[in-house]
């Protein structure tokens, strides 16, 4: 793994660990690593490296007291390790110039292609920037009318609290107009109660008149009864008046005159 040794010692020397990190011949990574047990649950941590270029497939560990014979942390490095590693450096040196060239060169294609669909890319930006400047103007006018309109509704608001106001107002009118229709009905009511007892009363003194009218019709018949015996002995009394010749004739006259007055009083005439 290139690279992983150098890793290793950075991490290492950043917690303050001492102890090494050596290749081995089978491809593994030999570390040993001195210092306090929450630094190297870290360290241990840190070094389980996996990305493009490194890829730790496991990591082995043992614990045994530190010896102290470390005073920093480095790596191991073989004699013949550094030219190898140049050789192996240039060898993918060379892969990577010959990759960039590629690149490079399909950049300078895709530029050319590129350039033009940028400005047409561009001037299509441009036609959407021009409709979202106009989207935005009727956005605004919209939200102007909205404003608009949430105005005239608050104006309607207030008028129907007015109109609510009114209508509960005539309401309780009507409930006071109703108590006094109510109390006008029991009014009618105590009157025709008391009609009713008049008409009894009416009828009542209709039959009384009735009877005086009978009464007075048997009263009248006995007054005409009256007046037909006065007359008659008025007769009786001028037939004597003219054979008065003595006074036997004028005696009889007087008491004849006396019995009439007391005949009247006893009819109530006089």
């Amino acid at each position: 793994m290139v690279g992983y040794r150098k890793r290793v010692t950075q991490t290492a020397k950043a917690f303050g660990l001492k102890g090494i990190v050596e290749n081995l011949e089978d491809g593994r990574v030999k570390i040993i690593a001195e210092g306090e047990d929450e630094k190297l649950k870290w360290f241990e941590s840190a070094i389980d490296i996996k990305n493009t270029l490194i890829q730790v497939s496991s990591i082995e560990k043992s614990y045994y007291p530190a010896g102290g014979e470390f005073s920093r942390f480095g790596k191991v490095v073989d004699e013949d390790e550094t030219d190898a590693r140049l050789d192996k450096g240039v060898e993918v040196m060379n892969k990577m110039l010959v990759a960039i060239n590629d690149v490079n060169q399909n950049l300078v294609k895709m530029n050319s292609n590129l350039g033009g669909k940028i400005d047409v890319l561009g001037e299509k930006i441009d036609t959407i920037g021009g409709k979202i400047d106009v989207l935005g103007e009727k956005i605004d006018t919209v939200g102007d009318k909205i404003d608009v309109l949430g105005e005239k509704i608050d104006t309607v608001g207030d008028k129907i609290d007015v109109l609510g106001e009114k209508i509960d107002t005539v309401g309780d009118k009507i409930d006071v107009l109703g108590e006094k229709i109510d109390t006008v009905g029991d009014k009618i009511d105590v009157l025709g109660e008391k009609i009713d007892v008049t008409g009894d009363k009416i009828d009542s003194i209709g039959g009384k008149i009735d009877r005086i009218d009978g009464k007075m019709g048997s009263m009248l018949q006995k007054q005409d009864d009256l007046i037909i015996e006065v007359k008659d002995m008025n007769a009786s009394m001028n037939d004597k008046m003219d054979r008065v010749l003595d006074k036997t004739d004028v005696f009889e006259l007087k008491s004849d005159m006396s019995d009439v007055k007391t005949a009247l009083r006893a009819k109530g005439i006089i």
